[in-house]
């Protein structure tokens, strides 16, 4: 009869395990269904409920700082922005201690670490983006075939060139400097994502910027035509494609 019931137990408990893999796993399936839906928010939460059940599932960790990020980018306080960025930055943070060497991992961090410096005083600014080179770098060095990371290594060098004498003065106290980056420098790293990621709608807006920037207009607007036939991927991609055709239409 003990005998009987110990396996019975076992039984209970592998089914109930299964039963959690597959709640999981099911979990993940409809967050990046939601993803592809466009629907970022819903499926923020659900990569927070995969969480919840398994706090070290990188997949989800790095969903969820991917679309923190997005999230706070379209908030309207700063105080609102900050604390999703934050929020971004913790889930890349565990998600880079089970996966160190994931290049998504890398990406979402350096994601992140942007977003932050982007809003942040000149002192904290020059010291994030150190960092924001530093796993966009990395991400590439773990997948060379990662076109956002390109991105984010195109809009460092943008940042970087443009910076004030504030943020220069500060770069220069903090680290002795920072290193150089440049106009040319972005365009390349944005041409390299196009090429990589052709579907990648925001970068051809930066793109596009840092064409315009340079004097380079007809290229500019050559950039801008391509950017607002392209297919919407992600829920900021028509707004984006908004933004291309007013520039475009400012242009011409």
């Amino acid at each position: 009869m003990a005998q009987k019931f110990l396996v019975a137990a076992l039984l209970l408990l592998f089914s109930a395990g299964a039963l959690y893999a597959q709640s999981v796993d099911e979990l993940l399936e409809q967050a990046k269904t939601l993803e592809k839906q466009m629907k970022e928010a819903d499926a923020l939460a659900k990569y927070k409920e995969v969480l919840k059940a398994q706090p070290q599932q990188v997949a989800a960790l790095i969903g969820a700082s991917e679309l923190s990020s997005r999230e706070g980018n379209r908030q309207k306080e700063k105080e609102d922005k900050a604390r999703y960025f934050n929020e971004a930055r913790e889930y890349a943070v565990e998600a880079l201690k089970i996966a160190p060497n994931n290049a998504d991992a890398n990406y979402a961090m350096s994601v992140a670490l942007g977003r932050l410096a982007l809003i942040s005083g000149a002192k904290e600014k020059v010291a994030a983006s150190r960092d924001v080179k530093k796993y966009a770098e990395l991400a590439i060095k773990f997948n060379p075939n990662f076109g956002q990371a390109y991105h984010v290594l195109g809009k460092w060098n943008y940042e970087v060139a443009n910076l004030s004498f504030l943020e220069r003065n500060a770069a220069k106290a903090l680290f002795g400097g920072l290193p150089d980056g440049s106009m040319e420098q972005a365009i390349a790293n944005y041409e390299k994502c196009r090429k990589l990621a052709p579907g990648f709608i925001l970068n051809y807006y930066e793109l596009a910027r840092a064409y315009n920037k340079t004097d380079q207009q007809t290229l500019a607007m050559d950039v801008l035509r391509k950017a607002i036939t392209l297919r919407p991927v992600t829920q900021d991609d028509p707004g984006i494609k908004a933004e291309c055709k007013k520039m475009l239409e400012e242009m011409q």
